[in-house]
């Protein structure tokens, strides 16, 4: 598959076949990834992947993060107990949870480098995985910033940030692309004044 066409056809997926990505190939998507640019080649991105019997704990601790952060307030006890088994299930459905995170740095200009440099590597993996017919979602939920779930996986919040989780998968089905507009640049050719 060609870059570009990689770029303008990878697609964020939502249904997901039960199949699972074999560990090589997902070695292999994260290794190509880590070719993602990056300040002083540090290498920020880490990768937690839950699958099979951890993707229970991992859905676990998002409905109890869930629960702790007022999501279920306001309804009934059973509307709730429905709401977050429909969660969990859906989350146990989905074959494959890589949770990208990275060390803190304490210097901020190093901390936002080491941000942008894992977006870079995530956005790798997306393509990467796409061109193995792979999708993926990149997600961003509450979750990632509650401490008692970053802590429940086995990770420090004075320490460690996640960037997000990607639920990988063979997809079930595929949305169609959506356009996208013009990217308004500003040629500056001329000194500022």
């Amino acid at each position: 598959m060609e870059l570009f066409e990689a770029v303008k056809e990878r697609r964020s997926i939502h249904d997901f076949n039960r199949k699972r990505i074999e560990e090589e190939k997902l070695t292999e998507i994260f290794n190509i990834a880590s070719w993602a640019p990056n300040h002083r080649l540090k290498e920020p991105w880490k990768v937690m992947l839950f699958q099979e019997k951890g993707t229970e704990k991992y859905a676990n601790l998002v409905i109890q993060s869930y629960i702790n952060n007022g999501l279920t307030e306001g309804y009934e006890e059973d509307k709730q107990e429905k709401m977050m088994e429909g969660i969990k299930q859906f989350l146990l459905n989905i074959p494959h949870h890589a949770l990208i995170y990275m060390e803190k740095d304490k210097d901020l200009l190093r901390y936002e480098e080491d941000y942008a440099a894992v977006c870079a590597f995530i956005q790798n993996v997306q393509l990467i995985a796409w061109s193995y017919q792979i999708g993926v979602l990149w997600t961003t939920s509450p979750y990632i910033h509650d401490h008692s779930f970053i802590e429940g996986i086995g990770l420090n919040p004075r320490d460690h940030k996640i960037i997000g989780v990607l639920q990988m998968g063979y997809p079930k089905t595929i949305p169609r692309s959506k356009a996208r507009s013009s990217v308004p640049i500003h040629f500056v050719k001329r000194a500022l004044e």
